[in-house]
């Protein structure tokens, strides 16, 4: 009989709940179901499944393939250097690539400018939002995007589409 993993602590199996909860949501925004997810990351769709919950028993391998399939990656951070580095105890993560499970219109003003008939939302699927973006690109004035706005258009694309670079708006 193998020998029992150890317990978890409270605020270890918090944070594995809430990054299972974050694969979960990118899953969902993405539209791919569990079976596919599963497939892609080499493993059961009942092993993603308790990865989805949090399972601490599943081996960390296994949540770093869940977490390649989706496109999202793992960063360990130093709660100490997090505490040190900046104002407020900003840690200095680079978020460039990161694609957000829901992109807020409010956040990004050119995309709200070219979703201008998207009604009874503030938000939007990251794929929802590329389409946008795609569509309208003959009406994206890049020159006037935030850098976080030219941030999330590269990592959609990149994520998402066609891959093009930000300050070519012909897709």
């Amino acid at each position: 009989m193998p020998a029992q993993p150890p317990l978890p602590l409270t605020q270890s199996a918090a944070q594995l709940q809430a990054l299972g909860a974050q694969l979960r949501a990118r899953r969902k925004a993405l539209r791919v179901s569990s079976t596919a997810a599963a497939e892609a990351a080499g493993m059961s769709r009942v092993t993603l499944h308790r990865i989805e919950k949090g399972e601490p028993s599943v081996a960390a391998g296994a949540w770093a393939n869940a977490m390649a399939a989706l496109g999202m990656s793992l960063v360990a951070i130093n709660t100490e250097d997090a505490r040190t580095a900046g104002p407020g105890g900003a840690s200095r993560v680079d978020t460039a690539d990161w694609i957000p499970v829901r992109v807020r219109l409010a956040d990004y003003p050119q995309l709200k400018a070219l979703a201008w008939q998207v009604h009874g939302t503030d938000t939007l699927t990251p794929v929802e939002a590329l389409g946008i973006y795609e569509r309208n690109a003959r009406h994206l004035d890049t020159a006037a995007m935030s850098p976080a706005e030219r941030a999330l258009l590269q990592a959609l694309r990149t994520g998402l589409g066609s891959g093009a670079a930000v300050g070519t708006p012909d897709v």
